[in-house]
């Protein structure tokens, strides 16, 4: 074996060539990687002794897409486009041996490659529409002609990845083998193409290139997907206008297509969270000489919609679960709830039926503490009332285990009141998910002035098992994420007052991005909650509100009216008694530009996140942008409150 450049190695089995990548995590192909594979593979052609070459990599997976960390800085040779080129390009066989993931540029190269086998295990895909960007080193030439445009357009548009079986399908991979004998298959392949010296280039294939109103056709269907985002509409035309070209050309234009992407809003937006989503992994005092607790059995107190679906996020991930409530219908209930949702799961296709049985059947419904006794972990899931989740720490203190875990899963409240409940203070930590539990991305992870360090990384590791996104927040009224939503919602109950329409408003958010602006928001929460009729004064718009039974989606009535489908529309009634309360209080009302209204409900929020990060709540500015992105809807693509504040020049520098 011949070693190059300490990243190749150059192996020959018999008249075949051996090229393997070692680049770990992931084989990513930065410029390093791509020199060593341009250097070996020309090496492979000047070598007479060799007819024919097999591209493989070391490690848990082949090429996984470029190295991001060059995006956007000045260009170095070779480019990826250059290395495939060579690759496609060579009079001898050249096949690539696929395992783990060949994502982004590392499915562009093996489309460069003659030939491909794949393990069973693999898949495929061209996520760059992701980070705002379109494939850029032939891929939306190179796909199309060998899957077809309609599929080589919703992979590409979409983003998702495929598995070894559909891309065999397609006609992407040439074979798919069991995965210990991926090498040797590619290996004989290579073996048997060198006898006949064929080589199968993908830029020769003809393209079946449709008529100009499937394309047409195609972005009216995908309109509401593809929203204001300009990376799934410019793949379109990279296919549509690129395939009819000469592949030079069609690449070329391709490329600066690429080139002007990258230095696009939205893709310097979603790079940001790209990187922002690894960087809430890093934290102070964690680190690997921290262990971990082992944790394979969850207890949940609380059998309502959150108890239930935080149940439901454990069941899946493959723990048993203790489900505690106070009485028999509660519990029942509760338990009925969590089968609902894995029969949705079902449904949906998220789940086979005997995977949904199986963490039923990990399920415990019980009406006592004591059954706790052999949890790991507790999740108190009660009512948001300090006074009750302060007893229910103190009581399962008594029973847990002395190396149990016990967290809350409050959204507001103090978390080192509950620790101080126990004799375990170091053991307690906040595990605030978001709702619904089994779906939210986001966790919370509240770490009190004595947690101890692993308890945060077991935390830690927990939700990387539930598919969760763990954010470490400090310990304050509202943590991160509601702490600056509670400043939206006190600025856009302000701007009403003053004269903005509550339903511009939420056009205005909904037009950033969000899902849903904040009144739509809070109908769908209930405008009830923590509102009781005998307290009830008349004090604020949502009092006013109750008092009438506009209670939200729940009434048919709320800012909104609703229909029997729960369609919204503006209420004449409400904007009424919105004017009549201002006018009762004495607030000046005026006219709001769209503007104005964006900035009004949005800086103050941001100048919140700020003082987050002043104060240590937040480790880093990015963590904030993580926080809202995945809990509260906040449009990846404008990078987070805190990436748009800079970018706005809200912030100081």
């Amino acid at each position: 074996m011949t070693s190059l450049d300490g990243i190749a190695a150059l192996d020959t089995r018999g008249r075949v060539g051996v090229l393997t990548i070692n680049s770990p995590p992931v084989n990513a192909l930065g410029h390093a990687v791509r020199l060593a594979v341009l250097n070996a593979v020309q090496a492979f052609e000047a070598n007479e002794t060799l007819d024919a070459l097999v591209i493989a990599c070391a490690g848990r997976t082949f090429f996984a897409g470029g190295d991001i960390r060059e995006f956007g800085k000045p260009p170095l040779s070779p480019n990826l486009p250059q290395v495939v080129n060579v690759i496609e390009k060579s009079a001898k066989p050249v096949v690539a041996a696929i395992h783990g993931t060949a994502l982004g540029g590392g499915l562009e190269l093996a489309m460069g490659c003659h030939f491909r086998v794949a393990a069973q295990s693999a898949a495929c895909g061209l996520p760059e529409v992701k980070l705002g960007l379109l494939p850029g080193a032939g891929g939306t030439q190179r796909l199309p002609r060998l899957v077809g445009v309609s599929k080589a357009l919703d992979m590409m548009t979409s983003g998702e990845s495929i598995g070894a079986a559909e891309a065999m399908n397609l006609g992407l991979f040439d074979e798919i083998v069991p995965d210990h004998v991926l090498l040797d298959r590619a290996v004989a392949l290579a073996g048997e193409k060198a006898k006949t010296q064929a080589t199968r280039r993908t830029r020769d294939i003809v393209p079946e290139i449709p008529p100009a109103d499937d394309f047409d056709r195609y972005l009216t269907t995908h309109a509401k997907k593809f929203g204001k985002l300009p990376a799934p509409r410019t793949i379109v035309q990279a296919v549509r206008e690129g395939l009819p070209l000469a592949f030079e050309a069609a690449t070329d234009f391709e490329r600066t297509l690429f080139l002007d992407l990258m230095n696009s809003d939205e893709s310097m937006a979603l790079r940001h969270v790209f990187f922002a989503e690894r960087d809430v992994l890093k934290v102070p005092g964690i680190g690997s000489e921290t262990v971990p607790l082992p944790v394979s059995r969850i207890g949940v107190i609380g059998a309502g919609t959150m108890g239930a679906g935080i149940a439901v996020s454990a069941l899946q991930a493959g723990f048993s679960v203790i489900l505690v409530e106070q009485t028999e219908g509660a519990l029942e209930k509760g338990r009925n709830t969590v089968a609902k949702i894995l029969d949705r799961g079902v449904s949906s296709g998220r789940l086979t039926r005997s995977a949904a049985d199986a963490a039923l059947g990990n399920l415990q419904p019980s009406l006592q503490y004591h059954d706790l006794a052999s949890a790991d972990l507790i999740i108190e899931a009660a009512f948001e009332d300090p006074d009750v989740k302060k007893s229910i720490f103190s009581a399962i203190d008594k029973i847990a285990k002395p190396e149990a875990i016990l967290a809350t899963n409050t959204s507001y409240l103090d978390v080192d009141v509950f620790a101080g409940a126990t004799t375990r203070s170091e053991k307690v930590v906040g595990l605030h998910f978001f709702s619904p539990a089994n779906i939210m991305k986001l966790l919370e992870i509240v770490r009190g002035k004595q947690t101890a360090p692993e308890v945060l990384a077991t935390a830690q590791i927990l939700a990387k098992k539930l598919g969760k996104i763990p954010v470490v927040a400090g310990n304050a009224y509202g943590f991160i994420g509601n702490r600056m939503l509670a400043v939206r919602r006190r600025e856009a109950d302000q701007m009403i007052l003053a004269g903005a329409d509550p339903y511009a408003i939420d056009r205005i958010a909904e037009d950033f991005g969000f899902p849903m602006g904040p009144f739509r928001v809070s109908d769908l929460a209930g405008l009830d909650l923590g509102w009781t009729a005998s307290t009830s004064k008349s004090a604020t718009i949502r009092e006013c509100l109750c008092e009438l039974d506009r209670r939200g989606q729940k009434t048919k009535a709320g800012f909104y009216d609703y229909d029997h489908n729960l369609n919204p529309a503006p209420s004449p009634l409400v904007r009424k008694l919105i004017e009549d309360f201002s006018a009762r209080e004495h607030v000046k009302r005026r006219t709001w530009s769209d503007q104005e209204i964006l900035e009004g409900l949005l800086r103050p929020m941001i100048e919140e996140g700020q003082k987050i990060l002043d104060e240590g709540i937040a480790l880093r500015a990015s963590d904030i942008d993580v926080v809202w992105i995945h809990g509260y809807g906040w449009p990846r693509w404008r990078g987070g409150p805190m990436y748009y504040g800079a970018k706005m020049n809200w912030l100081p520098a």
